[in-house]
């Protein structure tokens, strides 16, 4: 089954890398990478690591969709239609990612690897914490929400007025009034 599920993520995988290179549109040649990427969260979901698989998922989703919005607004051909190329200096680039893919398959291929552990971990998502902070975990997390507050704070400093502003001290001012015209309040 998960043999079958492999190979049901990996096959589109591979065939939206490769579209990225062969559609003539930017637009398209983003939702064919983010489709990709959507498989490949699949596939760490498949190997155990469902938490590294949804952020990746997650953070792709939503980093392509803001690369799509861009680029139909400020690009001269988002749609396609004249023709382009993804692909600069076809022959050398041609030449190196055969070269890095002959190595990289040689090192999979030559290189020892470990025997597998025992057994494997009950809680993945918190092994992966513990590697990457290690007894940091608690600062880390405050530090998140530190920079949340940091983040809300500065935005509320930024902005001219409120909903004080607009509707009294007491919130009982009907129309609002609203010093931006043509604003949330008429």
């Amino acid at each position: 089954m998960e043999v079958a599920l492999f190979w049901l993520l990996a096959t589109p995988a591979l065939a939206g890398g490769a579209l990225v290179f062969r559609v003539n549109s930017m637009a398209r040649a983003t939702f064919a990478l983010l489709a990709a990427l959507i498989c490949v969260g699949g596939e760490l979901v498949l190997l155990g690591l469902p938490y590294l698989g949804l952020v990746v998922v997650l953070m792709m989703v939503m980093e392509m969709l803001i690369m799509a919005v861009f680029m139909v607004a400020y690009m001269m051909n988002p749609g396609g239609l004249m023709p382009m190329s993804m692909v600069h200096n076809k022959r050398g680039a041609l030449a190196i990612s055969a070269g890095v893919f002959l190595a990289l398959a040689a090192g999979i291929l030559l290189a020892p690897w470990p025997a597998p552990a025992a057994a494997p971990p009950s809680d993945t998502t918190f092994q992966l914490g513990e590697s990457l902070m290690g007894g940091k975990m608690l600062t880390m997390v405050t530090l998140g929400f530190v920079l949340l507050a940091t983040m809300v704070g500065a935005t509320v400093l930024a902005t001219r007025r409120g909903r004080y502003d607009r509707f009294g001290d007491d919130l009982d001012q009907h129309p609002a009034d609203d010093p931006a015209r043509g604003g949330v309040g008429r």
